[in-house]
């Protein structure tokens, strides 16, 4: 009788643990049935269960891969206000900078081509910072020096592209901000673009390079002008424009060779597109400007006077839909990226 009775009970046992071990093999999940059994020790069992479960775990093992990523969260929209802004900076040239100096003390955040991210939230804005350059690199290096840690604390998306004019014909400053546009949108969906002279360096990191509703002017008090704005038209130095903003005016015109005329032109073309110009407080917006002389090949041009009093006639076919230029190099550095361009100097 007692042999019966366990004759019995085995094969109850042996067709519970059979139906179990159906049951785990047709589960969708089951690697959640014992999420705090390691698998390597159910193995080691070695029992008539354990063997079924090494089946049970080769058939089901999940993808880790794809359950971190999907129970990974998204960062966070960085805040309106940057958190570690310091206010007023001092700022000062005399010291002797080199590019190397500059890579140390600055570049170790920064991704190759001049880019930076904030690391722990998302940036609201993804801004390409346009340098037009030729043989400035003293400037260079200050700007760099001083621009970089400015636009990390501003927690931007931010790259930064100096647009080398090659050759010693006439300068063409505004062309060269249209070539920065262009080449630059080629790398990255930026949806701001900030217009940089190199001389120019902002002594207050609360002046935010960063584009609104409506163009900006952003160096308002310059210390060469006392820190009072030079015109009510004032609209050079550094200024910024969304790429819906800056393919309304058709970008800047690409005759104003030799110096000055470009900037009051683009002043022009905003009002002539129905827009108006927007700046900041002149407490904070204000610049330090590296003294030098007139560039060579950068004079006076007295027929850029007479071309700013025919926008309305010329901002249709003059401008980002005529620009021809030719890439001659482009080279990454840590700091920046170069683009070196024949402008088709007359």
């Amino acid at each position: 009788m007692k042999e019966k009775i366990s004759s019995v009970l085995a094969l109850s046992a042996l067709f519970t643990l059979t139906c179990f071990s159906v049951f785990l093999l047709h589960s969708k999940d089951t690697f959640l049935v014992f999420p705090s059994v390691p698998q390597q020790v159910v193995k080691n069992t070695r029992s008539v269960f354990g063997a079924m479960m090494d089946r049970v775990w080769v058939t089901k093992t999940p993808d880790v891969s794809l359950k971190t990523a999907a129970t990974s969260k998204p960062l966070d929209p960085c805040p309106d206000t940057p958190p570690s802004l310091v206010g007023p900076l001092l700022v000062e040239f005399e010291t002797k900078r080199s590019l190397e100096l500059v890579r140390n003390q600055v570049g170790s955040l920064l991704q190759q081509g001049g880019r930076y991210k904030p690391p722990n939230c998302t940036a609201r804005h993804k801004v390409a910072v346009i340098v037009p350059f030729r043989n400035r690199s003293e400037h260079l290096n200050h700007w760099l020096y001083y621009l970089h840690p400015v636009l990390m604390r501003q927690q931007l998306d931010y790259g930064v592209y100096v647009i080398n004019q090659d050759g010693d014909g006439p300068f063409n400053r505004a062309k060269l901000m249209n070539i920065g546009f262009n080449e630059s949108l080629k790398e990255y969906d930026y949806d701001c673009f900030a217009f940089s002279d190199v001389d120019l360096v902002p002594i207050d990191d609360r002046n935010l390079y960063r584009c609104s509703d409506h163009p900006r002017h952003l160096s308002v008090a310059i210390d060469k002008f006392n820190y009072i704005l030079s015109s009510k038209t004032a609209f050079g130095g550094v200024s910024l424009l969304t790429q819906e903003q800056f393919l309304k005016v058709n970008g800047f015109s690409n005759t104003f060779w030799g110096w000055g005329g470009e900037d009051d032109d683009l002043y022009n073309r905003i009002l002539h597109r129905g827009m108006s110009i927007t700046r900041p407080d002149a407490k904070i917006a204000k610049y330090k400007m590296i003294k030098h002389g007139r560039d060579l090949h950068n004079e006076v041009n007295p027929e850029n006077a007479v071309k700013t009093q025919k926008t309305a006639e010329n901002i249709d076919t003059d401008g980002l839909n005529s620009l021809n230029f030719t890439v001659k190099e482009i080279m990454k550095d840590v700091l920046y990226t170069l683009i070196s361009v024949d402008v088709q100097s007359p």
